[in-house]
C-alpha cells in the first residue's frame, strides 16, 4: 500500500484551522478602536495622532496580504501563518508601553497590523481554496470569513469587560495571549499553492506573469476598485465607531456591543453569502452588499441617535460587513485559478487596505476638523454608490442551469 508524503486534512479540520486563526486575529484586530479614547487619555497625543498609528495599521495590513501571499505560495502558508499570529501577539502586547505617535504605529501600525496580515485572508482563502473541492469553496470561504466575525463578535465585549474590571492595560494583554491560540493552525494548513499544482502536473505561471496579467485585465482592476471602498467603510466603522457613540452622548457600552453586533450580523451575511455564490452571479451579489451600505448609511444619518438606534445601525452594516470577502475571493479564483492565489487575492487586499488607511486617517482629521463624523458618513454614501456601479461591467460568466436531480 502507498501513501502521498501528506494526506489532505478533512473538510471539518481545514475550516476550523482558517476560521478560528481569523476568528483570533480578527478579534483582537477589530477590538482595538476601544482602546482610541483611552490612548488619548493615556498618552495626550490627540485624536488625529492616534488615528495615524490605526491607518498606518490598515495600509501595512493591507501591504502585507501580497508579500505574504508570494511567501506562501512559495514556501507554504504553515510558516506564514506561525510568524504572522506570533507578531500579532508580540504588537498588541507592547501598545501599553509605547507614548509617542511613531512607538504606537511601530507597535499598532506594524507589528500587531502586519502579523494579522500575515495570518490574514489572503493566506487563509488561499489555503482553504487549496485543500478543499471546488465545489465547496464557496460555503468554506463564507465559513471562513465569518469566523473573523466571530472573532469580534467575542473579543469586543471580554476587551471592555476586562477593561471596566482590571483596566486597558489588562485588556490588551489578555488580547495579546488570546491571539496566540491560532499557533496550531499553522500546522493544519501547511503546504502551499505552487507544490500542489506541481503535484497535480498542472502547468504554473510565474509570480510576475500572473501578477501582470491579472493587472492587465479589467475586470480585475474594478474589482481592486470596489474592494478599496470596502476597506475604507469597514477602516472607519472599526476604529471610530465608538467615537460616534461618545459624540452621540451614548454610553461607552453601547460602543463596544455595536462593533461586537457587527461581528454576529456579519456572521449571519458571511455564511449567506458563502451560499448565495454558488446561486448568482458575483459580481452582482458585490453590486447589491454596496448598495445596502449605501442605504443603511443614509437611513441611520436621519434617524435619531438612540441606543436601538445605534444597535439596529450596527445589525444591518454588519450584515454586509465582510460579506463582500467571499465573492471577491471567489471571482479571482474564477478569472485565474489557485496557482497564484494568494498573491492576486493579497494585491486585492492591499487595494481594500489603502482604502482603510484612508478611512481611518480620515476619520480622525474630519472630526478634529469639524467636531463631527457627519462628512465621513457622507463619504460613505458617495463611495458605496459609486462601488455598487463599477462592480456592473465585470466580465464574468453566467452561472449554468441547475438541473434538478432525477
Amino acid at each position: 500500500m502507498t501513501t502521498t508524503a501528506r494526506t489532505t486534512p478533512a473538510f471539518a479540520w481545514v475550516l476550523i484551522a482558517a476560521a478560528g486563526t481569523f476568528a483570533l486575529t480578527m478579534g483582537a484586530r477589530q477590538s482595538m478602536g476601544l482602546f482610541v479614547g483611552t490612548l488619548n487619555t493615556s498618552t495626550g497625543l490627540g485624536i488625529a495622532s492616534i488615528s495615524l498609528a490605526f491607518a498606518f495599521g490598515q495600509l501595512w495590513w493591507g501591504l502585507t496580504q501580497p508579500l505574504a501571499g508570494i511567501v506562501a505560495d512559495r514556501i507554504g502558508a504553515g510558516r506564514v501563518l506561525f510568524a504572522g499570529v506570533v507578531l500579532v501577539a508580540v504588537g498588541t502586547a507592547l501598545i501599553p508601553f509605547m507614548h509617542s505617535t511613531w512607538g504606537l504605529v511601530l507597535a499598532i501600525g506594524v507589528l500587531a497590523a502586519g502579523g494579522a496580515g500575515m495570518a490574514g485572508p489572503s493566506v487563509l482563502m488561499a489555503a482553504t481554496t487549496r485543500l478543499i473541492a471546488p465545489e465547496r469553496r464557496g460555503i468554506a470561504t463564507g465559513i471562513v470569513n465569518a469566523g473573523g466575525s466571530f472573532g469580534q463578535f467575542v473579543f469586543a465585549p471580554i476587551a471592555q469587560g476586562i477593561t471596566a474590571a482590571a483596566g486597558w492595560v489588562a485588556a490588551l494583554q489578555t488580547l495579546a495571549a488570546l491571539s496566540l491560540l491560532a499557533l496550531p493552525a499553522a500546522w493544519v494548513l501547511r503546504g502551499s499553492s505552487n507544490a500542489a499544482a506541481g503535484a497535480a502536473n498542472t502547468p504554473r505561471e510565474g509570480t510576475r506573469a500572473a501578477i501582470a496579467r491579472a493587472l492587465s485585465d479589467p475586470s480585475y482592476r474594478m474589482l481592486c476598485a470596489g474592494f478599496f471602498v470596502c476597506g475604507f467603510h469597514v477602516a472607519f466603522i472599526a476604529t471610530h465607531l465608538p467615537g460616534v457613540v461618545a459624540a452621540c452622548q451614548l454610553p461607552p457600552d453601547i460602543g463596544a456591543w455595536s462593533l461586537a453586533v457587527i461581528g454576529l450580523f456579519n456572521i449571519v451575511g458571511s455564511f449567506a453569502m458563502g451560499w448565495a455564490v454558488g446561486r448568482w452571479r458575483m459580481k452582482s451579489l458585490l453590486s447589491l452588499v454596496y448598495a445596502a451600505r449605501a442605504v443603511a448609511v443614509l437611513v441611520f444619518m436621519l434617524a435619531p441617535k438612540t441606543p436601538a438606534v445605534m444597535l439596529a445601525f450596527a445589525a444591518a452594516i454588519g450584515l454586509t460587513y465582510l460579506s463582500t470577502v467571499p465573492p471577491t475571493a471567489g471571482l479571482v479564483a474564477k478569472f485565474f485559478g489557485p496557482a497564484n492565489m494568494a498573491t492576486l487575492f493579497g494585491i486585492v487586499m492591499l487595494a481594500h487596505q489603502i482604502g482603510g488607511f484612508l478611512g481611518a486617517y480620515m476619520g480622525g482629521k474630519a472630526f478634529e476638523w469639524t467636531g463631527s463624523y457627519d462628512w465621513m458618513w457622507y463619504a460613505d454614501i458617495v463611495l458605496a454608490i459609486g462601488a455598487a456601479l463599477v462592480h456592473l461591467p465585470i466580465r464574468e460568466a453566467r452561472l449554468a442551469p441547475r438541473v434538478a436531480p432525477a
